[in-house]
């Protein structure tokens, strides 16, 4: 083994002392364990990632449970990133301010976003003066689990996915002098897109009829509970213990908006992945590793109690568990169980984590459609530069993936009322809204 080692890395001088061998052999032993550990490829080219870590966010919302299970379970470091550090950010507002900064700034480099902020920040259009953050979209991190919540105010009109009996009582209270409001998370982000939707396709205009703000997600019961608010949208756990404190009611999931939604990715600063491929390949794995444990319906229960923990959501298990399982108790006297409208995080194949552009391009329509892009914005070339899965299907090749999407597009969708979208027809889909703020 001496010799070997001293003929491989000292051709040209022979005059090693046995402890530098010792060294090397030692180093040649902790490298091919290493790559027994890891699946075919993750070492290619005898190297690992370029960095052992970097900062990644995430807000208190059951569908960041994959990096944080990825750092809980080892995965990072089984990966060769042994440094990754998973930070929770105050507010969507917070998680911008810190991508912005960079790690080596003292930000992140990623995290846990609403899947249309990779268009918001790449395009400037919700970034300090205007200065665009070049951002890509690596893998979706879920599919369904949000909801749309109601104050125990409107508990007689029973709303569920017709949101149209709000509009008389709306009117009654705007015309008594009371002021409306209908909170989301981030503007142009998930939970803005939905309620606004459910709104007009009840008739009710989210901007003139109903004032839209902007609460961050822990902040949501506790602003219905002192009736600053008639609505809001957001992710679990919040609609879940809205219930359990008897506050308000979930009048819809979002998977009765639209089943099977995208919703959080894991983005990522494009400088970093452009400079950083290997580790990027390495985040992708062991995050994509997290989605497959976390979709097994028998792993939910420990799900909920790890995310649940102090130093992570600090919230009751029994504010996480059941709408994870698919037991929906919408309050107001409602309760189903057994669902198909519990969240997602892997699916056949990976389908549910793989980031189809279809997707983005809706996210993007719809964003003008509430005015956030022009008309005249290139939706193609925004979602071509921005999405990135092609690196996520070499991570589930690298990972060895069966039936793994090969494709862009998941066609045409539908919504519960009955519209579609068709990704090669965004702006057909456009003109046929009724409510929005574009001609």
């Amino acid at each position: 083994m001496t010799e070997t080692v001293e003929t491989r890395v000292k051709p040209a001088k022979a005059t090693a002392s046995r402890r530098q061998l010792l060294k090397l052999s030692g180093a040649a032993a902790l490298l091919a364990a290493a790559r027994a550990a890891l699946p075919s490829g993750a070492f290619a080219q005898s190297a690992g990632p370029e960095v052992k870590g970097t900062r990644l966010g995430y807000i208190a919302l059951t569908d960041a449970a994959p990096l944080v299970l990825a750092k809980e379970k080892g995965l990072f470091a089984k990966y060769g990133l042994p440094d990754m550090d998973i930070a929770k950010q105050a507010s969507w507002g917070a998680t911008r301010d810190n991508m912005a900064l960079g790690f080596k700034n003292n930000g992140i480099d990623g995290g846990h976003i609403l899947r249309p902020k990779t268009h918001l920040y790449s395009t400037g259009k919700v970034m300090q003066n205007g200065q665009p953050l070049p951002m890509y979209t690596l893998l979706n991190l879920n599919q369904d689990g949000q909801a749309i919540s109601v104050s125990n105010e409107y508990k007689d009109l029973n709303v569920q996915k017709d949101s149209s009996p709000l509009k008389l009582a709306f009117e009654r209270k705007k015309a008594a002098g009371k002021e409306l409001t209908a909170a989301m998370t981030f503007p142009g982000g998930t939970h803005d897109l939905w309620i606004r939707y459910w709104l007009a396709a009840g008739g009710i205009d989210p901007d003139s009829d109903i004032k839209v703000i902007t609460v961050p997600p822990p902040q949501m019961v506790a602003n219905m509970k002192v009736g600053t608010m008639d609505c809001f949208c957001v992710g679990e756990p919040w609609n879940e213990q809205l219930v359990n404190q008897n506050i308000g009611y979930t009048a819809l999931t979002t998977g009765e908006l639209w089943f099977k939604h995208p919703e959080k990715i894991l983005g990522m600063r494009a400088d970093f992945v452009d400079a950083n491929p290997k580790a990027t390949q390495a985040i992708l794995m062991a995050v994509m590793e997290a989605q497959i444990w976390a979709d097994k319906m028998e792993n939910r229960q420990e799900l909920a109690e790890i995310v649940g923990r102090r130093q992570w959501f600090n919230v009751p298990v029994t504010d996480i568990n059941k709408r994870l399982q698919g037991d929906i108790n919408y309050g107001n006297g409602r309760e189903v169980k057994g669902t198909n409208l519990y969240m997602k995080f892997w699916g056949e194949g990976g389908e549910v984590s793989h980031p189809f552009k279809s997707h983005d391009s809706w996210f993007v329509t719809e964003n003008i459609r509430w005015g956030k892009f022009e008309p005249t914005i290139d939706i193609k070339a925004l979602v071509d530069k921005t999405n990135r899965a092609d690196l996520w299907r070499e991570a589930a090749k690298t990972l060895g993936v069966a039936g793994a999407p090969t494709v862009d597009s998941r066609g045409v969708e539908t919504f519960f009322d009955g519209v579609k979208f068709d990704p090669a027809a965004p702006l057909d889909y456009l003109k046929a809204l009724k409510i929005k703020r574009v001609a």
